[in-house]
């Protein structure tokens, strides 16, 4: 009988994909894995796309199981932010998740629950088990450092971070973050979603260990703020496990971009993603498409149609998609400039809403990556060596924008903030980083990054060891 250890995803195609990565590297080692959803009744992007998601995976792996918890009732809550109701889901939740991994138990023994972050209430229900949990991070050390400190920032600082301009914030290990560049939900402070966030930072320590989707080399600064007790002053840091990069690859169905980046030359093409959950108002496709045609540069474009009337504007000039079903394919010649796909059709493509990113960036063809900031996007970049244009969108975008622009990943596409890029702007920042100085220079600090990312999932590097340590302990 294989032992098992459970796994516990937020809502949403950003949490699952990540932990999914998570379970297929424990099945190599020898384990039975259980994934655990919950059914949400706020809006996390296409639930046909995760059904599909759960499926293919299911029928990939046999010692992979998906356990979906039965439905809750939410109570009122006056928060605009999908958060707040995510933190009351899994909350009411956990009764349900009581009941399912006292019954998995009974059948294979439970070495570990490990959760995502915004689970982190489910550790009350490991502890009533006696099992070992775990807290897996799917974004940065960076992130992770600053979260784990923002319970300490909370107690000195008195106003909201929105009254705060662009003051600057101070966290271990990592540059000074402008107040305007924390996560939406938090920039209330009287917001139920802040209050959420605030005591699940004040909780994370108290797992057993937090498992991150990154590599040591690549943030040794928060790491160090982290093991240092920086981050948590007055508490015992959590042991932290780098286990990056974690990259989901496609099944082998070959799409026709791959095939058209075959007959560009090398680091020519500029890709331009915005995540499973970006989507531009028309205006704005306009203007990227106007600003692509004035560069003259070589590009790979993934459009998706502009949200509905009642999406949520994001805080990066692009809007989240309030979809329960997968948006309808855009209408590419209603949204783009007349003749636009014709004139440029020798130099351009246009992919209608998705394409095989991670095979995408990993094509020697693609010099640059416009991209939304997400940490999944971020670590397959770095592994294809991929330069960066950091076009923030939502959750903790922006402040993976201020990382990458410290380390010279990246620059920011200007007037992101207000929502409104302009042509011009998007026709310099894809030319300069495919063409330009920095996207050379950026390129070379990559490609070192990509390097040391091989070395960390190689045997003896970092992350297997640390993965190797977690197994050890489990299996003991």
């Amino acid at each position: 009988m294989k032992e098992t250890l459970v796994l516990y995803p937020s809502p949403g195609m950003g949490h699952l994909v990540p932990m999914v990565e998570l379970g297929k590297l424990f099945l190599t080692q020898g384990f039975a894995v259980s994934i655990i959803t919950v059914n949400s009744t706020y809006t996390t992007g296409a639930a046909s796309s995760t059904e599909t998601f759960i499926t293919r995976m299911s029928s990939a792996h046999p010692f992979l199981s998906f356990h979906r918890l039965p439905s809750v009732s939410l109570p009122p809550n006056a928060s605009p932010h999908a958060e707040a109701h995510a933190f009351d889901l899994l909350r009411l939740s956990n009764p349900h998740l009581l009941s399912l991994l006292s019954s998995l138990s009974q059948s294979s023994p439970v070495r570990a629950l490990i959760v995502d972050f915004f689970c982190t209430t489910a550790l009350d229900v490991a502890a009533e088990l006696a099992i070992p949990s775990y807290i897996f991070f799917t974004s940065s050390a960076a992130i992770l450092a600053a979260f784990l400190h923002l319970p300490a920032l909370h107690s000195k600082v008195t106003k909201s971070f929105k009254d705060l301009g662009d003051s600057p914030l101070h966290f271990p290990g990592l540059p000074p973050i402008p107040a305007s560049d924390m996560l939406l939900p938090m920039l209330d402070r009287d917001d139920e979603a802040y209050k959420g966030f605030i005591a699940i930072f004040n909780r994370m320590p108290d797992a057993d260990g937090i498992i991150v989707n990154t590599f040591v080399s690549l943030e040794p600064r928060p790491l160090q703020a982290i093991a240092g007790g920086l981050a948590v002053p007055g508490k015992k840091a959590p042991p932290v496990h780098c286990v990056g990069p974690l990259i989901a690859i496609q099944p082998k169905l070959r799409h026709d971009c791959l095939d058209w980046l075959d007959k560009q030359p090398k680091q020519s093409v500029v890709f331009l993603c915005f995540g499973s959950l970006g989507a531009f108002s028309a205006k704005q496709l306009h203007e990227i498409a106007i600003g692509l045609e004035k560069s003259q540069q070589k590009f790979l474009w993934v459009v998706r149609s502009p949200p509905n009337p009642v999406a949520a504007l994001a805080p990066g000039g692009g809007e989240i998609a309030k979809l329960t079903e997968a948006p309808p394919e855009p209408e590419l010649e209603a949204l783009l400039p007349e003749g636009f796909l014709d004139r440029t059709g020798e130099r351009g493509m246009v992919v209608k809403s998705w394409a095989p990113q991670a095979e995408v960036l990993r094509h020697g063809a693609v010099g640059g990556f416009v991209t939304h900031c997400g940490w999944n996007s971020v670590l397959e970049a770095i592994v294809g060596g991929v330069a960066m244009v950091a076009w923030p969108l939502y959750a903790e975008q922006r402040m993976n924008k201020v990382m990458l622009v410290e380390m010279g990943l990246a620059v920011e596409m200007r007037g992101y903030e207000s929502g409104a890029v302009e042509a011009g702007e998007v026709e310099e920042r894809v030319k300069g980083v495919v063409q330009g100085e920095w996207g050379r220079e950026a390129r070379g600090r990559m490609e070192l990054l990509r390097l040391a990312a091989e070395a960390a999932m190689e045997d003896g590097g970092s992350s297997t060891v640390a993965v190797n340590d977690l197994v050890s302990k489990w299996k003991a």
